[in-house]
C-alpha cells in the first residue's frame, strides 16, 4: 500500500499523533471553535486515534472522550478516553450502555469511511450509509445545542443529506480542510446547534 509521506504525514510523526488526519480536525476546530475544556465527545471511526487524542487534549482532564472503531487505537491515551473496539451500529450492549451511562454528549465526531472498492458510486453509497448512521446517533446522544462533524464522500446524495442535517441542526457548514489530499472526495459536514435533544423529544411524545 502506498504511503503518503507529505508535510502532514511528517508533521504528525513530529507531533506524536497516530495519523495525519489530526490536522483535518484541527482545521475544523479552529474554524468552528467546537472543542473546549470539560466537554464530552463521541468519536466514531476513531482508529488509529488522532482525532481521539486531539479531542482529549482540547477537552482536558475534566472532559471525556468515548471513541469506537472496528480497529484498535495506536499509542497511549489519557485517562479521560474510553475506547471500544466494536461496530457501533450493531448496537452492541457495551457501547450502547456506555453512551447511556456517560451521556448526553456535547459533540459527536465521525471520521468514518468505508473500505473503498475503486467504484466511486459504491464507495459514495457506503459512505452515505455511514453518515446517515452517524447523524442518527448524534440525534440520540447529543445535548440540545450540541454539535457534530461527519465525514462523507462527495456524490449525488450529499445535497439531500445536508438537508436532513439542516432539519436537525440550526446551522450546517460544508468544510474541505486544506490537509485533505487533493484527490480525496471527502468533505466534512458540521451540524451546529442540535435543535432538540432526544430526551426532550421523548418527553413530548409521551
Amino acid at each position: 500500500m502506498k504511503k503518503y509521506r507529505d508535510h502532514y504525514f511528517k508533521q504528525a510523526k513530529k507531533d506524536n499523533y497516530p495519523a495525519r488526519s489530526v490536522y483535518k480536525l484541527k482545521e475544523i476546530d479552529k474554524k468552528l471553535r467546537l472543542l473546549r475544556p470539560g466537554l464530552k465527545v463521541v468519536d466514531l471511526g476513531a482508529a488509529p486515534g488522532s482525532w481521539t487524542l486531539f479531542a482529549a487534549q482540547k477537552t482536558g482532564p475534566q472532559g471525556l472522550v468515548l471513541s469506537a472503531d472496528l480497529n484498535p487505537l495506536s499509542g497511549d491515551f489519557p485517562p479521560q478516553v474510553t475506547f471500544f473496539q466494536a461496530d457501533v451500529f450493531a448496537r452492541g450492549e457495551a457501547f450502547s450502555q456506555a453512551l447511556e451511562d456517560l451521556g448526553p454528549f456535547d459533540i459527536l465526531l465521525s471520521d468514518m469511511a468505508p473500505k473503498t472498492t475503486g467504484n466511486k458510486f459504491t464507495d459514495q453509497a457506503r459512505s452515505m450509509d455511514l453518515a446517515v448512521e452517524a447523524l442518527a446517533l448524534a440525534e440520540q446522544c447529543l445535548v440540545q445545542g450540541g454539535h457534530c462533524v461527519i465525514k462523507i464522500f462527495m456524490g449525488p446524495d450529499v445535497q439531500s443529506f445536508t438537508q436532513d442535517m439542516r432539519r436537525v441542526f440550526t446551522t450546517v457548514k460544508n468544510i474541505k480542510p486544506q490537509s485533505s489530499r487533493a484527490e480525496s472526495k471527502e468533505v466534512f459536514l458540521a451540524g451546529m446547534g442540535l435543535k432538540q435533544a432526544a430526551q426532550a423529544r421523548d418527553t413530548q411524545e409521551q
